[in-house]
């Protein structure tokens, strides 16, 4: 996967900007407000695609498009994306400073 074509590539950022709209705007699980976050979870979730194939397997033949596995990729975008927000989230709660 180094060694990818053009349309591998798209492949890939189709299912990170299928993931990050679905996390960003449909769900709303965000840590970055803006067009800042969206691009964030973009970048993770494209990262996220890239490895989905390699680190989950090859699954249903029929779903594979300029050799990348379809469900795979997706499933690696939304982690990746998840992943991001839930740590900027889950560090933003640990070195906030309450005062009571």
């Amino acid at each position: 996967m180094i060694g990818m074509n053009f349309w591998a590539f798209l492949v890939l950022l189709v299912a990170a900007v299928i993931a990050a709209a679905v996390l960003h705007y449909v769900v709303c699980y965000r840590f970055l407000e803006g067009f800042d976050g969206a691009v964030g979870k973009l970048i993770a979730g494209w990262l996220g695609a890239w490895l989905g194939s390699p680190v989950l397997g090859h699954w249903f033949e029929r779903a594979k498009l300029a050799d990348i596995y379809l469900i795979p990729a997706l499933v690696g975008a939304f982690v990746g994306a998840f992943v991001v927000a839930a740590t900027g989230k889950a560090l933003a709660k640990a070195f906030s400073t309450k005062l009571s």
